[in-house]
């Protein structure tokens, strides 16, 4: 089975879709009226979450095709996702906002780390297709 290209409309609604989670998340932190130690927490969980969702889809799809990668790097990258979101959660579990901010940022992270998966994806299928 021959693999198509990944079509315009989805590579640019994969880069809109972590465009707007990470300008959506960003523009949400310099707004908010918390410490700049609370913000500094919430943006590394962000850079955090999106190179360990990529690195886990990236090395998901090595394995797949079959292209050699280690249990224990596997293992790393499923710990990097799941301790991500986890700290997230701690963190808005804990934070003195609004619900309401929770949830924006919430879906905000999903959003990016999200678009972060697709765009890694869109790239790495159109390369192996050229």
């Amino acid at each position: 089975m021959k693999q198509q290209k990944v079509s315009n409309a989805f590579i640019i609604a994969s880069w809109v879709a972590l465009g707007a989670g990470f300008v959506g998340y960003i523009v949400g932190l310099t707004r908010a009226e918390m410490e700049l130690n609370e913000k500094g927490y919430f943006f590394t969980i962000l850079l955090y979450g999106i190179f360990s969702v990529v690195s886990l889809q990236k090395t998901v799809r090595d394995k797949i095709e079959k292209i050699p990668t280690t249990n224990i790097y596997y293992g790393i990258c499923w710990f990097g996702a799941v301790s991500s979101i986890t700290l997230l959660v701690i963190g808005l579990w804990n934070a003195t906002i609004l619900p309401s901010e929770k949830g924006f940022y919430a879906f905000a992270f999903l959003l990016t780390t999200f678009g972060a998966i697709t765009v890694q994806k869109n790239t790495r299928d159109n390369l192996s297709i050229d």
